[in-house]
C-alpha cells in the first residue's frame, strides 16, 4: 500500500471516527434533555414532598419541644410548691413546740396580783421576751384563739365544761377561754381549751 492509499485510508478512518463520536453526542445530549425534562418534572415534586415532609417534621419537634418545656415548667412549679409547703409545715411545727412555753407566760401574767410584786426591772424584761415571741408568731401569720363571747365551734374550740347561763343569749356561747389556741390562716395549730355556756328553758 502506497503512502496516498495510507493517507486516504486514515482519513476515512478518521472520518468514521468523527461521525460516530458526533452520533454519539447527539444521542447522549437527546436522552439527556429528555431524561432533564422528565427528571426536572420528577425532581420538583419530590422537592415539594419533601419540604412537605420536613416541615411536618418541623412542627412535630416543635410541638414536643413546647409540649416538654410546659411539662418542666409545671413540674418545676408543682416541685417549688411542695417544696414551699414542706417547709412551711416544718416552720409551724416548730413554732408549736413554743406554745407551752407561751402558756407559762399567760399563767404569770394571769395573776396580776402576785405579778405587780415582782420586781419591776425584770418583769420588763419578761414581758419584753413575751412580745418578742408575739411578734414571731405574726410573722408566721399566727393567730390567737382566744376571744370570750364568740360562738363554740369544735373546729377551733375543745369545750372543757359546759356551764348552765339564765341568759338564752350566752347559750352555746365561749365563757372562759381555759387555755388559747393557735391557727395559722385556716389551719388550726391547736384549739383552744374553753368553757360553753348551756342554756336550759326551765
Amino acid at each position: 500500500m502506497n503512502d496516498k492509499d495510507t493517507k486516504k485510508n486514515t482519513e476515512n478512518v478518521s472520518e468514521n471516527i468523527n461521525n460516530e463520536s458526533l452520533s454519539s453526542d447527539l444521542d447522549i445530549e437527546i436522552e439527556e434533555t429528555e431524561y432533564e425534562g422528565i427528571s426536572q418534572k420528577d425532581k420538583l415534586k419530590k422537592l415539594r414532598d419533601e419540604l412537605k415532609e420536613v416541615k411536618k417534621q418541623s412542627q412535630e419537634y416543635l410541638t414536643g419541644w413546647q409540649k416538654e418545656r410546659a411539662d418542666f415548667a409545671n413540674y418545676k412549679s408543682e416541685e417549688e410548691k411542695k417544696r414551699k409547703e414542706k417547709l412551711d409545715s416544718m416552720k409551724l411545727n416548730l413554732v408549736s413546740d413554743f406554745f407551752p412555753v407561751l402558756d407559762s407566760f399567760d399563767m404569770a401574767f394571769s395573776n396580776k396580783e402576785a405579778w405587780e410584786k415582782v420586781d419591776s426591772a425584770w418583769r420588763t424584761g419578761v414581758e419584753y421576751i413575751h412580745s418578742q415571741f408575739m411578734n414571731t408568731l405574726e410573722l408566721y401569720n399566727v393567730s390567737i384563739i382566744e376571744k370570750v363571747g364568740n360562738d363554740f365551734d369544735p373546729k377551733i374550740h375543745d369545750p372543757i365544761e359546759h356551764i348552765e347561763v339564765d341568759n338564752e343569749e350566752d347559750d352555746n356561747k365561749i365563757l372562759h377561754v381555759i387555755q388559747k389556741g393557735y391557727m395559722s390562716g385556716d389551719t388550726v395549730l391547736r384549739p383552744a381549751k374553753v368553757k360553753v355556756g348551756k342554756y336550759e328553758n326551765k
